[in-house]
């Protein structure tokens, strides 16, 4: 049986899906956009700001549920321009240690709202 995991601690969905999916003891977030909570808008900066917000916005969510980022085995990073990367990979390293999980990064034509990085992941509670 799936649940439904919402908080206001991360911004409301912008469409028909869910801030994450409970699945037994596996937990799937919805792609995080750099979108404030507070405030409603993107966080002001580039790269490293909106993935800092965007990962700030997946532990929110993983925290409504008593988990947190070490229990992510799995991540998904789009970004709007691939020479992001470097940049996008050191905000990234600030919210995961080893063992990482694992992860894809790939560059999309576009994301919502203009956004440079969305994060995506799956968390296991142990």
């Amino acid at each position: 049986m799936k649940e439904v995991i919402s908080t206001k601690q991360a911004p409301a969905a912008i469409g028909p899906y869910s801030q994450a999916i409970r699945v037994g003891n596996l937990v799937y977030t919805s792609g995080q956009i750099p979108i404030n909570p507070a405030t409603g808008v993107f966080v002001e900066g580039g790269i490293k700001e909106q993935t800092r917000q965007s990962l700030t916005n997946v532990k929110a969510i993983l925290e409504k549920v008593g988990l947190s980022m070490s229990n992510v085995i799995k991540t998904t990073v789009f970004m709007a321009d691939m020479s992001d990367f470097a940049d996008m990979n050191v905000v990234y390293a600030e919210f995961f240690t080893e063992p990482f999980p694992a992860r894809s990064a790939v560059a999309v034509k576009s994301l919502p709202k203009g956004a440079l990085v969305e994060v995506e992941v799956v968390a296991e509670s142990v």
